[in-house]
């Protein structure tokens, strides 16, 4: 005899057809961002190097900024940044139990994610 409930799982788990809750889109978006974050690490070092070498480093470094690759890797960047300074500000504050209900959970989700998306328009306003 089968055992009925393992007969009902899907075979094929679709992480992309599954509706995730607003407070596991901001988890995976922390955790996202920190990994890009760690990541660019090395390149903003060398950014900042080079500019402070004189003032033809820091006109090359300038210049790099006219390509729109480097524009679009600058928003992500900031929205990195953003994401996961008040991602990271949430967590803190539900380690502590303070907003632990859902309703709460879900409102505070919600405007990590408000507040990235307005951190990455004001970094748009900024570089373009």
């Amino acid at each position: 005899m089968k055992n009925k409930k393992t007969d009902t799982r899907p075979v094929n788990l679709n992480l992309l057809k599954i509706k995730q809750p607003i407070t596991a889109i901001v988890s995976i978006g922390h955790r996202i961002s920190g990994v890009l974050l760690f990541l660019s690490i090395p390149f903003v070092i060398w950014m900042l190097e080079h500019s402070l070498q004189g003032p033809q480093g820091f006109a090359e470094i300038t210049a790099l900024f006219d390509s729109s690759l480097i524009k679009i890797l600058t928003l992500l960047l900031a929205w990195s940044a953003v994401h996961h300074f008040f991602a990271g500000i949430r967590f803190l504050l539900l380690d502590v139990e303070v907003g632990i209900d859902l309703k709460t959970a879900r409102t505070s989700a919600l405007v990590v994610n408000v507040l990235g998306v307005t951190g990455v328009l004001i970094a748009m306003v900024m570089i373009l």
